[in-house]
């Protein structure tokens, strides 16, 4: 099990820029610049049983939610499992990733999990110390197939953040209706990034609607990381630690951040089991909404609780990025 486990991360009047060109389209290496605007802030939570088993069934009203401690109104949307799903696999390729390259040709078969039936689609990002916009989104995993069995090792560097900022760009350019999922398969801590900060990334997955999914092959303990996701630290903390446990373990920081999933693999097996296991909990999250009361820019910190009378482990994301949005004058 994880500790940090959840569906469709939100959005709130959030805008961040960081220099270089629109995307267009594979083979390039698109910005990291996000353009969000919204008022309805999206938190998809995960409930659990003490046997790892999904609680189906809860009610807005089993639910509580502060925002930066004050209480807010909640809504239960209904069931978006019938979504349309927006995948990006961001893949490193430098490093050590190349002990990883069998597993990684079987991965396309995996994916189809989280797209489901009909209108799914899936694009490729390849990292090492740069990130390159393999493939295009496409709904065929032969595609997919075909350029992970052609996949060539990198060089020395692990550029995690930029990667993550370039799929992250990617995926902020589909419609707002989908469903917005990315699949980092890397080490555990970033090596190289030059473009994307870890302040800059912390400030993108607060703001972005993305839900990522962290799987490693190298995890490393950050306990900073652990408050994070479990509600230590006052509010004037949680930035600067935000920050450091982007720091110090890039791939599961954004997992906690966005509500998402962290875990680790060894062999074959536990690659295929821990994709089939993310998968499979994409779909089993009850989407909470509210309008905040107070959207004071910066980085907000929510704590969601079960009510009493409702036994269960409940995992959703810890905060999101608010900033005034900038208006424009037209002609």
């Amino acid at each position: 099990m994880t500790d940090a486990r959840a569906w469709l991360p939100l959005c709130l009047l959030a805008g961040l820029s960081a220099s270089a060109q629109q995307p267009a389209g594979p083979k390039q290496q698109p910005s990291t610049t996000l353009s969000v605007t919204t008022t309805n802030v999206l938190v998809p939570t995960l409930v659990e049983n003490g046997k790892g088993e999904v609680v189906y069934e809860l009610k807005a009203d089993n639910f509580s939610l502060t925002d930066n401690g004050v209480p807010q109104k909640l809504h239960l949307d209904a069931d978006l499992d019938t979504t349309p799903v927006s995948l990006v696999v961001c893949l490193e390729r430098g490093r050590s990733s190349e002990l990883q390259f069998e597993k990684f040709a079987r991965l396309a078969p995996l994916v189809e999990q989280f797209l489901g039936t009909g209108n799914g689609e899936v694009a490729l990002v390849e990292f090492d110390s740069q990130a390159v916009y393999r493939e295009g989104f496409t709904r065929d995993t032969s595609v997919i197939e075909q350029d992970l069995e052609q996949l060539e090792p990198g060089d020395g560097g692990a550029a995690i953040l930029d990667a993550v900022g370039t799929s992250l760009q990617i995926l902020e350019q589909r419609p707002s209706e989908r469903r917005r999922i990315l699949l980092l398969i890397s080490e555990s801590r970033d090596h190289g990034s030059k473009t994307v900060t870890a302040s800059q990334l912390v400030e993108q997955i607060g703001a972005s609607n993305t839900l990522v999914l962290s799987l490693t092959w190298s995890p490393a303990k950050a306990e900073v990381l652990d408050q994070l996701a479990h509600g230590g630290g006052n509010l004037i903390e949680f930035l600067p630690m935000a920050v450091q446990a982007m720091r110090s373990n890039v791939a599961r920081s954004l997992a906690v951040m966005s509500g998402g999933e962290y875990l680790s693999f060894t062999g074959q097996k536990s690659f295929e089991d821990r994709i089939s296991e993310m998968a499979g909990h994409a779909r089993n999250r009850y989407i909470l909404s509210f309008r905040p009361t107070d959207a004071s820019p910066g980085l907000h910190r929510l704590d969601v609780k079960l009510n009493a009378g409702v036994d269960g482990h409940l995992v959703a994301r810890t905060g999101y990025w608010a900033t005034v949005p900038s208006t424009t004058n037209n002609p």
